[in-house]
């Protein structure tokens, strides 16, 4: 029992961390109705540029922290600006298939720049691992969902409360209706692109912590796809919801069946869910009238 306990909550908070990996895709879908397959690259390159601002400039962690969210703010709104905006009103696919195109370029750039190798972040979180009772937390692991945590209720404090959370949230709702109503709808899908790129970001950080960072770090942005459409892709609830199911049903899987089923288990689980509901846990259904 205690190793069922200790391997649970290992699982829930490597689930905080892919909760808030889904958060950017289903901000950029709820908002535009585009899935980003390009989110977990732009995750990659936050990574790359935390590393880029501590170790290779040798800047403190909290001012590389800053400059990482700036430069991943400025990589959003760019590619909102430049590959996305010129796309609207176009079929659904040619946005997909741009965005899958857009993943390849990053993912090339990131070798370009930084090479392939492994490189290692600087350690921002204490050594010392955190313990509950007789259970060990690993410190990246237990840190990360903290931070996770923190800032999924960020994101959601400003989708919720904020002006231009409510305006997002018009524009999800309808797009016509929030525009007539004096919504700037292209400044909603910028702000969109802003804030799902510095949740990737800050992920990347927290995921760059735990493993080694590397261009292929963005594969793992396909993975969580599944806890998204688990979710719900316009569900922000379902995306939290669907990212701890995930991580423990991972963790107890590795834990008790080994490895090999590891990977296996989320898209299983996500099988028999659409096989009972289509849209997700708390997706919306769409209903067509013919």
């Amino acid at each position: 029992m205690e190793y069922f306990l200790e391997v649970s909550l290992v699982g829930l908070a490597v689930g905080g961390v892919y909760a808030l990996i889904a958060l950017g895709y289903v901000l950029v879908y709820k908002t535009t109705r585009v899935v980003n397959f390009a989110h977990g690259n732009i995750m990659m390159f936050g990574a790359y540029f935390f590393y880029t601002f501590a170790a290779l400039l040798g800047l403190h962690w909290a001012l590389a922290v800053v400059l990482t969210l700036v430069a991943s703010a400025a990589l959003g709104a760019g590619i909102e600006r430049v590959v996305l905006r010129p796309l609207l009103g176009r079929p659904a696919i040619s946005v997909v298939m741009v965005t899958v195109g857009l993943a390849a370029v990053l993912h090339g750039a990131a070798q370009m720049i930084w090479t392939p190798g492994d490189f290692f972040l600087p350690s921002i979180f204490p050594d010392a691992p955190i313990i509950i009772g007789e259970m060990f937390i690993p410190s990246n692991t237990g840190y990360g969902f903290l931070v996770a945590l923190a800032a999924i209720l960020i994101f959601l404090v400003l989708f919720r409360f904020t002006r231009s959370g409510v305006a997002m949230r018009a524009t999800a709702a309808d797009q016509v209706a929030a525009s007539s109503m004096g919504v700037n709808v292209p400044a909603m899908f910028r702000l969109a692109w802003i804030y799902a790129a510095l949740s990737a970001a800050i992920a990347g950080i927290v995921v760059g912590s735990i493993t080694t960072l590397n261009p292929t770090m963005g594969l793992i942005g396909l993975s969580v796809l599944a806890v998204v459409i688990l979710g719900g892709l316009d569900s922000i609830p379902g995306a939290i919801l669907a990212g701890l199911i995930i991580g423990w049903l991972e963790a107890l899987t590795g834990f008790y069946l080994g490895g090999a089923y590891k990977d296996v288990i989320p898209f299983v689980v996500l099988i028999v869910i659409l096989m009972i509901r289509p849209y997700g846990l708390f997706g919306t259904p769409e209903i067509e009238r013919l």
